[in-house]
């Protein structure tokens, strides 16, 4: 048997780092080649496919290679973000990522394929998706505190829709619950318009929904909004008050937009598409843009930041969802 000392073993690892190292600095410095590719988990003509395309023509203008968007649905997101995370380390796949496969499907899902704290590295953040608390019109409410004395008088009574299990509509809904002391029933539908619909017909007496798919029925007096879900008051609907200040203190809910790429992508690549991603994102036309989807723009911080953010994300909803008694359903 031969034995190898410990300086050697030293040696031999640190020269395959700086070799690793090497390599990862000669692909940045040629990167890109070819071009790119943002996956999106969802099925097309939605707000995130939206926010994929505005940022890969961006993109597009500032390293000057051709980026495409390709939509991979199913599985509640799974799909498209397991195949980001296992895509080839390189730069040339990246994800246009929610909440959900970044943080809510960690708990939710008995056997979630991939990490997305390990298996996928963040590279910048996009946007906040806020959300408003809306009533059928027959419902006798005005208020978030007329809606929670109303919840209490009446046990088991007033229902609530989601675009599904686990999703952001339904999460925020359990939030409210569980800080304002109450118990709705959930009604889960295959998909978020057609859970509005219910609301506007009476089928279903409120939904916590996004801006805008709702935007244009509370204008016109369709439903009723009692309050936005973030801590601060939407320039969309400047009048309707936050959920913490209508009554729920410290209440703070949002979806958000978020651009990853595989974890094992080497260094040098990841930092050059943060910091691409980072000037298309704080393009004042780009902002701008978001914000006409009633979106809320975000600054992007360092990439170790925003690994501290999925983690602390993953925790406060996961709390959420095995308080909702649905981790592990899916």
């Amino acid at each position: 048997m031969t034995f190898i000392g410990r300086g050697a073993l030293i040696g031999a690892a640190l020269v395959g780092w700086v070799g690793a190292g090497q390599v990862g600095a000669a692909q940045a410095q040629d990167f890109p080649t070819h071009p790119l590719t943002i996956v999106v988990p969802f099925t097309s003509g939605g707000t995130t496919e939206i926010m994929a395309r505005l940022i890969g023509k961006g993109l597009e203008d500032k390293i000057g290679k051709p980026v495409v968007v390709e939509n991979k649905p199913g599985a509640g997101t799974v799909i498209g973000s397991n195949f980001v995370a296992k895509s080839e380390p390189d730069g040339y796949t990246m994800l246009m990522a929610t909440s959900t496969p970044m943080a809510i499907n960690v708990t939710v899902h008995k056997a979630l394929p991939y990490n997305p704290a390990t298996d996928l590295v963040p590279l910048a953040m996009v946007a906040l998706s806020p959300f408003v608390l809306v009533v059928n019109n027959d419902l006798p409410v005005k208020s978030v505190k007329e809606l929670i004395a109303y919840a209490k008088a009446n046990p088991g009574k007033l229902t609530f829709g989601s675009g599904g299990p686990g999703a952001p509509h339904h999460l925020f809904a359990e939030l409210f619950d569980s800080m304002a002391g109450i118990k709705m029933t959930h009604v889960p539908y295959k998909g978020s318009l057609p859970a509005l619909n219910d609301v506007l017909a009476g089928h279903i007496q409120l939904m916590f929904v996004d801006v805008p798919p709702v935007a244009g029925m509370i204008a016109a007096g369709k439903v009723r909004a009692l309050g936005v879900t973030p801590k601060k008051r939407l320039a969309a609907l400047p009048n309707i008050p936050t959920i913490d200040e209508a009554g729920v203190p410290g209440y703070d809910a949002a979806a958000w937009f978020m651009v990853a790429g595989p974890a094992k992508t080497p260094k040098p690549i990841v930092e050059r598409l943060h910091k691409a991603l980072k000037e298309v994102l704080a393009a004042p036309a780009m902002r701008e843009q978001i914000k006409k989807f009633s979106l809320v723009p975000m600054d992007t911080p360092s990439v170790a930041d925003m690994q501290t953010f999925v983690k602390s994300e993953i925790d406060r909803w996961g709390k959420v969802v095995r308080a909702a008694g649905i981790a592990g359903t899916q």
